[in-house]
């Protein structure tokens, strides 16, 4: 069943979202206003190592004032390509280059409130570069081992959708390092 959008207005601009109301019909014909948010499209990086740990950032969301660890992940810039911000993001948040990327998986984490969309690469491997150069973004920077995921989950110490839906691909295909599945 599709609703129908029948207009969309804007409530509130910025750079960083565009908050809207629209007037959609369900398919029983009644007609509501229904919040949404649209905003630019974003890319991250799932980093491993060849001893099975992942590149992640311990981080504060003021927004639900709650602590967890995260892939790095970002906005796409104007004419930027979705692998291209991915490294440049896990460079600026963690101060590691990764490796040569290759699609991981694309989500639409909340796609009944907004149409983010988020581009996901994987690297094996990386070379330090030095310090973060967005050093607020996080408390730490570390390897932690993918064994360890399923028991960050449980803890909710990784409770961001897009970091969890990513880990959790890695890990059910046994890691993915080659010749791993």
């Amino acid at each position: 069943m599709r609703w129908q959008v029948h207009s969309e207005e804007a409530l509130y601009t910025d750079r960083w979202l565009d908050v809207r109301v629209a007037d959609v019909e369900l398919p029983d014909g009644t007609r509501l206003d229904h919040r949404l948010i649209r905003t630019a499209p974003g890319a991250g990086a799932v980093v491993t190592d060849d001893r099975g740990r992942v590149l992640l950032l311990w981080r504060h969301r003021f927004i639900t004032d709650s602590w967890g660890w995260e892939i790095p992940i970002g906005k796409i810039e104007e004419g930027e390509e979705p692998a291209a911000a991915a490294a440049r993001e896990t460079e600026e948040e963690t101060g590691w280059r990764p490796g040569p990327l290759r699609p991981l998986l694309y989500t639409q984490p909340t796609n009944g409130l907004s149409d983010s969309a988020h581009h996901i690469f994987r690297a094996d491997g990386a070379i330090r570069i030095g310090p973060p150069t967005d050093p607020w973004e996080a408390e730490r920077v570390a390897w932690v081992p993918l064994a360890d995921i399923r028991g960050l989950i449980d803890r909710r110490d990784l409770v961001c959708g897009t970091s969890m839906a990513a880990l959790l691909y890695v890990v059910s295909d046994g890691g993915g390092a080659p010749g791993s599945a």
